[in-house]
């Protein structure tokens, strides 16, 4: 940890020792905003200060960047489910279509009622949906971030 001479949160000169600042009360070599070392104003995402060239936090310190592929559903999970288990809406829940899930569920829970036509209807969506996320032509999931392999 360096020595800080400035309070990154608001740039006001630390004493010798300080733990927090006088000024704003912050916790020394806390904050973005200012260079620990001259005390000039810093972008919030600056590894070196522009002024002095001081390192004002290292690589590790860095916010990691998010992987597309860590968030992304995978596109057989969904077209498999969509074959299998299409009529429970199983596929569209998975992938955030709840409005659409409920539909299929609704449908298919009707078919009691109507003698089993909603279900064979219910399970005949599920199923083209299936078809449709394993050729590609659903591609994204219900918060529009596409699919992966």
């Amino acid at each position: 940890m360096p020595n800080n001479k400035y309070c990154r949160h608001c740039g006001a000169e630390l004493g010798a020792g300080d733990a927090f600042c006088r000024k704003c009360g912050a916790p020394a070599g806390r904050g973005n905003h200012y260079c620990w070392n001259c005390g000039k104003p810093t972008d919030e995402n600056a590894v070196v200060c522009v002024n002095c060239g001081v390192q004002l936090k290292s690589m590790s310190d860095q916010p990691a960047y998010s992987n597309a592929d860590t968030d992304s559903k995978s596109k057989i999970a969904a077209g498999l489910l969509g074959i299998f288990l299409g009529g429970l809406g199983i596929h569209n829940f998975y992938l955030g279509y709840t409005s659409k899930a409920v539909a299929q569920l609704v449908l298919l829970l009707l078919g009691f009622l109507t003698f089993g036509i909603t279900s064979i209807i219910a399970g005949i969506w599920g199923f083209v949906e299936g078809i449709l996320i394993l050729t590609g032509s659903i591609s994204t999931d219900g918060s529009g971030k596409p699919l992966k392999d």
